[in-house]
């Protein structure tokens, strides 16, 4: 079954997003999860992976504004707010773990809620911005111009995603974890974001879901939105990704184009089976590289 057509995604932001962290420290309380951690997100596609507790939902949750975070988060150059509702208008938006759908709302509903913060575009503007001009007929202009642009893009996304308009009034709540992932995504891309980030988007999926999810997420990339893509299938997300980072313990262990980091002894030890522990039959890229260090002395 296949919940994506072979045309080019259409929504999207206007302009390809270049995200680049620098000195981001973020955590719970007085409890820091990321210390000094920097990162970059290109266009194109960029996965973070690690285990449990290595800090990646807290990134993007501190990228996203649901978290206090220190340092310098730049989209395209320029600051990124620091309020969600905001971070949303400037073009970022998060699939969240889990999907956070609203069950007992209809697909239609949940892409609605998904292009909330659509403003109506003018000629030579970004949709993302809200048109100017305070009087009531402004304002009322402006109401009904971005419920007609919601509209428009609802459509779109049942362009984009054919199984979801059969799906259409179905409640959200009634649907498999896999359909319920395209409508999160779908939902997403609502409000045309320049930047998409996924956290565990193939978290409790079957195999073959898991492809075609990865595969959109590359369409995604492909179609000029870019992506950050949390992870904890190594071998399938290095092969949709161009660039990818290890994270463990609240620091980037490894980097590089994705390609090499597949082809990484250090990756291969750590999470594709190669050499663990026989204590505990685990092993961590930051243990590869200590064993191997201490090998080559």
């Amino acid at each position: 079954m296949m919940w994506y057509r072979q045309d080019p995604f259409r929504l999207g932001g206007a302009s390809q997003a270049h995200l680049k962290i620098d000195g981001l420290s973020a955590g719970y309380g007085a409890f820091l999860v990321l210390r000094d951690l920097k990162l970059e997100a290109r266009p194109g596609l960029t996965v973070v992976l690690g285990p449990n507790g290595a800090g990646k939902t807290t990134l993007l949750k501190a990228i996203n504004g649901l978290i206090p975070r220190q340092g310098a988060v730049l989209l395209n150059g320029e600051e990124l707010p620091e309020k969600t509702h905001e971070i949303v208008q400037a073009g970022v938006a998060l699939v969240a773990e889990g999907r956070q759908l609203f069950p007992q709302m209809s697909v239609t509903e949940n892409l609605e809620l998904g292009g909330w913060l659509v403003s109506a575009p003018r000629s030579g503007q970004s949709p993302a911005r809200p048109p100017g001009g305070t009087s009531l007929l402004g304002a009322a202009r402006r109401m009904l111009g971005s419920k007609a642009e919601r509209a428009r893009r609802i459509e779109q996304a049942f362009s984009d995603f054919p199984k979801l308009r059969e799906r259409a009034h179905q409640l959200v709540g009634t649907m498999s974890g896999g359909e319920q992932q395209m409508v999160a995504v779908a939902r997403a891309m609502m409000c045309a974001p320049r930047l998409l980030m996924l956290d565990e988007p193939s978290l409790g999926l079957a195999p073959k879901m898991v492809d075609e999810l990865l595969g959109i997420a590359r369409r995604i990339a492909d179609a000029g939105t870019t992506v950050l893509m949390v992870e904890q299938n190594v071998k399938k997300a290095l092969a949709v990704a161009d660039r990818g980072y290890v994270l463990e313990r609240g620091a980037i262990v490894a980097s590089g184009p994705a390609k090499l980091l597949a082809r990484s002894t250090v990756i291969r030890e750590a999470y594709l089976g190669a050499d663990k522990d026989p204590a505990t039959g685990t092993t961590s890229a930051a243990d590869a590289v200590q064993r191997r260090k201490a090998v080559a002395a």
